[in-house]
């Protein structure tokens, strides 16, 4: 029965199954790996493949050498299994592809969020707190040139940004999370 030349046809007796694992399952094994070059799946593909041979002993229909059918049996088993391989990374690359779209658009929602109260925020300010605010933070001025820009004591200064910042946190506190999580993201 181990040899290639062997012919089958009708069903398989269960000595002519363990015959054919015992004389080609090496030669098998050989073979799934030149196709899917990873040995425990190799493996798995002729085991498939003798596992649906008893299976089917009964009515399987062999009309060529068992050794053809075996080989091409695996052949078959080692091509789909590639062919999901393809299929699973594709899925995931566009799941992936789709979560980063996703993360994108949550992150610009939760920014015009931010922009949105930040804005709010500001223009609740007393106007001389809100003036000297955006001079500091927008226009990144010091202390001593927003005085001299409004004629005002840097102390006053001083004492407005405290007054602004204290009033944007109480205003703002709700966001805060959103904020750092927009910052890290970015």
């Amino acid at each position: 029965m181990g040899s290639e030349t062997t012919f089958i046809t009708g069903a398989l007796s269960t000595q002519a199954v363990e015959d054919a694992f015992k004389s080609h399952f090496q030669g098998l094994l050989r073979y799934a790996h030149t196709i899917i070059r990873d040995e425990l799946m190799a493996e798995e593909m002729v085991q498939n493949v003798f596992y649906k041979l008893w299976k089917n002993r009964e009515d399987v229909g062999i009309d060529r050498s068992i050794s053809a059918y075996l080989y091409r049996s695996v052949y078959h088993e080692c091509l789909n299994h590639l062919k999901h391989l393809k299929v699973k990374a594709a899925y995931q690359a566009h799941a992936a592809r789709a979560m980063e779209n996703l993360n994108n658009a949550a992150d610009k929602l939760r920014l015009k969020e931010l922009e949105e109260k930040l804005e709010t925020a500001l223009k609740e300010l007393p106007e001389q707190c809100r003036t000297i605010f955006q001079m500091s933070r927008f226009e990144e001025l010091k202390y001593m040139e927003i005085a001299g820009r409004l004629g005002i004591s840097v102390k006053t200064v001083e004492n407005q940004m405290g007054k602004a910042l204290k009033l944007l946190r109480s205003k703002l506190a709700d966001l805060l999370p959103i904020f750092f999580i927009f910052l890290f993201n970015l």
